[in-house]
């Protein structure tokens, strides 16, 4: 009993520092995208900078197309390291570079052969005039990206090992690096977009070299990667998960994506500016608590390996208390919501209370979920969120059609938003009540 004492207090005691440096990394890094913006704009101008946008919002989708194998490998690495099986750890890590990097070789390929065959200038509606090497930009940047995608699992191990907060470090010493590097472009009187594309891939990418001989040369020797070590079996177990997280992740983002395209198209482009607007205000609050929750995540898994339920409970009332603060926070945004904006957007836009009330109601829904999906992930039974989550995608675009065609109205389209999330809601939290209290069985426990 007193050593499952002790070892519950060492991992609350992990979970909050772990919880404090994430806060204090990603305000750092909020402050240097804040510092990028400005410079990379000066550097470039408004029309190289549209395209460098353009090209960036596409790298990051390369970035997160890793088919869920970081999730997976994040949740093999906590369960294994449990029962201290070292060995086994090192070869699902090992298994997991080897399938990576036989992904994102022959995505590579075929993104540099598409790159030669088409044209660029047409496909980004660019001049040749202004913008010089177009495809050798494209062909760097995304040799670059997709070297980065094998590196960055490095992040995704030490969420494993129940340390996101030097996941973030990582990323934001990658930024840092890359506002460094814009910054001297700048100063040398340089306008290229090859040298800040280049700066912005390049620096995350020795981020990650660096990290990986300190990781496993110096930190954690044990845990080294070995090609004797590659096994089809562990790679497997992590696709087999990491499948279900990428499936939902996809299903996340065109609940997201289409959201503004909806609204573009069934009312005008205007109404995305104020939607765009409150969901920024309002989203403070998930981004504080997806902060505070990833810790949970894999603090979960070696809690739920080690049978140590009486932690997941005392994690989950903590949380509890943490959502009526959400809520209270919320009421309060609401009813300051008309200063803020108009501090804000200086009353350029005007923004029904209707609106805030009903974006607060469904940041409030996302909270919720999250309270109980977080633990569930960490558990590692994901076959309901999978099936709720990607049934919310299906259904709220024909259900927001349909509605937006009865009532014309962003405010019912906004209830749609909400609706479609809440069975995914009560669902979660009925399955993990279901599995602290050891009653889960059939789909419940898949």
């Amino acid at each position: 009993m007193s050593n499952n004492k002790t070892v519950s207090s060492s991992r609350s005691s992990l979970l909050q520092k772990n919880i404090f440096a994430s806060f204090v990394i990603k305000g750092w890094s909020a402050l240097i995208v804040l510092l990028l913006v400005p410079a990379t704009l000066h550097c470039l101008g408004e029309y190289k900078n549209g395209i460098w946008l353009t090209i960036s919002s596409l790298l990051l989708w390369i970035d997160n197309m890793d088919i869920g194998l970081g999730n997976g490998l994040r949740n093999k690495i906590a369960e294994y390291m449990a029962h201290d099986e070292f060995e086994r750890t090192r070869s699902l890590i090992s298994s997991t570079f080897a399938m990576l990097t036989c992904i994102i070789i022959p995505v590579l390929l075929i993104l540099l052969l598409l790159i030669a065959l088409t044209d660029p200038y047409w496909i980004f509606n660019a001049s040749p005039s202004k913008v010089d090497h177009l495809d050798q930009v494209l062909m760097a940047t995304v040799t670059l990206v997709c070297t980065s995608f094998i590196f960055k699992l490095i992040g995704n191990f030490y969420m494993g090992m129940q340390l996101p907060a030097v996941s973030n470090l990582l990323i934001a010493l990658g930024q840092t690096l890359a506002l460094i590097g814009t910054y001297i472009v700048l100063w040398s009187g340089s306008h290229s977009l090859m040298l800040i594309a280049l700066v912005n891939t390049v620096s995350p990418l020795i981020i990650y070299l660096l990290a990986f001989p300190y990781t496993f040369l110096y930190k954690y020797p044990h845990l080294c990667p070995s090609l004797k070590l590659i096994k089809l079996k562990e790679a497997k177990a992590v696709i087999h998960m990491g499948v279900q997280f990428f499936i939902m992740q996809i299903s996340s983002v065109v609940l997201f994506m289409t959201s503004n395209i909806l609204i573009s198209n069934l009312f005008s482009p205007t109404m995305v500016t104020p939607y765009q607007i409150t969901y920024r205000y309002f989203s403070i609050l998930l981004v504080i608590f997806t902060v505070i929750c990833m810790p949970f995540w894999n603090a979960t898994t070696d809690a739920y390996q080690k049978n140590d339920i009486a932690w997941i409970r005392n994690a989950t009332k903590k949380l509890r208390l943490m959502t009526v603060g959400i809520l209270i926070c919320l009421i309060v945004m609401i009813a300051l919501s008309d200063i803020v904006y108009a501090i804000w957007i200086d009353q350029q836009t005007v923004i029904d209370l209707k609106m805030s009330i009903m974006m607060a109601v469904y940041i409030f829904i996302l909270i919720y979920s999250m309270r109980y999906s977080y633990f569930i992930n960490g558990i590692g039974k994901l076959r309901l969120q999978l099936i709720f989550t990607t049934a919310a995608a299906v259904l709220f675009i024909p259900l927001a059609y349909l509605t937006t065609q009865w009532t014309h109205s962003i405010i019912w389209f906004m209830i749609v938003m909400c609706l479609v999330n809440i069975p995914g809601l009560i669902v979660n939290r009925i399955q993990f009540y279901k599995l602290i209290n050891g009653k889960a069985n059939g789909i419940w426990m898949k």
